[in-house]
């Protein structure tokens, strides 16, 4: 079994080579597959909001409390990955809740989901682009704590 550093490091190059192969440039979502799954892959805009939007879906904005203000997705959680902190925000969370991650442009969501899900918690996405990608869609975001 892989150590904690090893397994992140694995999930977080098995993401990026995923990303790296099957990036079309279309995040669109076939509808006819489904809604999405919150299984530790990232998505593009459209599954994100559609996945967030979900009752029961907690969004988490994993940047810093002063991003965070700035603008963030309307209910978002902020819980700084780059945080002391971050560890026993993790140990708070409900693993039977489904969680949608993002950050300023996906790196940061990237390690969180990677620690999330070795966290043992299973149900998360990491929305692709973070909220850039999300503002360049034409998505609001609210301002404030």
């Amino acid at each position: 079994m892989l150590s904690s550093p090893a397994r992140r490091a694995a999930l977080l190059l098995a993401a990026v080579l995923t990303l790296t192969a099957c990036g079309s440039g279309d995040d669109s979502h076939d509808a006819a597959a489904g809604p999405v799954q919150a299984d530790g892959q990232s998505v593009g805009v459209d599954d994100f909001a559609a996945l967030a939007d979900t009752d029961g879906v907690v969004v988490l904005d994993v940047r810093t409390p002063e991003e965070f203000a700035e603008g963030h997705l309307e209910g978002a959680v902020n819980l700084d990955v780059s945080s002391a902190a971050f560890a026993d925000g993790l140990a708070d969370l409900d693993p039977a809740a489904t969680y949608a991650v993002y950050c300023r442009s996906g790196n940061r969501s990237q390690t969180a989901l990677a620690q999330i899900l070795d966290a043992g918690i299973p149900a998360v996405v990491d929305l692709t682009g973070g909220i850039q990608a999300w503002t360049q869609a034409g998505r609001a975001v609210v301002t404030g704590p």
